[in-house]
């Protein structure tokens, strides 16, 4: 299998979960956005489930790539603080992902296999040192919690703070991340 083929293939399930509001891919949709035929796209997925499962590796990897890029320091040096932070940079910026991300990850609710990518990536990017206290767990926890909400919101538009407010919100979510935060 082409790597070029199959990335193109679901760049095109991305976009077209993103056109029709949800992730309710089918092939003669993703086929017509590829360029390819529905055979074409069968190929590479032979099952609408298998199709799935690599659209949401594929947006989890979108994920991954975009922490990497925000994260300050070598991933292997980071700490939970520094990857955390990282995830809520990321998770507040509408223009690093779009909604199809959150689509795709919604779909998991529906479907625990779909969740798997998901836990594989971020699990990593959540992991605690052993000897953090349970303070700075819980801080780091609550900031990861929020960058979801906002994420959510923002992807949604579905109460999404003011954008008078948004940088404020933005601004303390990242404070909570910092190692002397008084949060």
């Amino acid at each position: 299998m082409r790597p070029s083929s199959k990335t193109a293939i679901l760049d095109a399930a991305l976009r077209v979960v993103d056109r029709e509001g949800g992730a309710d891919i089918s092939y003669e949709a993703v086929a017509s956005e590829s360029g390819l035929t529905k055979a074409g796209v069968m190929y590479h997925f032979p099952t609408r489930d298998a199709l799935m499962l690599a659209v949401v590796e594929h947006a989890a990897l979108r994920w991954e790539r975009a922490l990497l890029e925000v994260l300050d320091v070598p991933f292997e040096r980071a700490g939970a603080r520094e990857r955390i932070r990282a995830y809520a940079t990321v998770a507040a910026r509408p223009d690093v992902l779009s909604p199809a991300d959150f689509f795709v990850y919604f779909e998991a609710l529906y479907h625990p296999a779909l969740a798997e990518p998901w836990k594989r990536v971020f699990s990593r990017w959540f992991a605690f040192d052993p000897q953090a206290s349970a303070d700075e767990r819980a801080r780091l926890t609550l900031a990861r919690l929020a960058a979801d909400g906002l994420w959510v919101a923002t992807t949604t538009d579905v109460l999404a703070p003011e954008e008078r407010d948004r940088q404020a919100v933005i601004d303390l979510l990242l404070r909570l991340t910092e190692e002397d935060s008084p949060c």
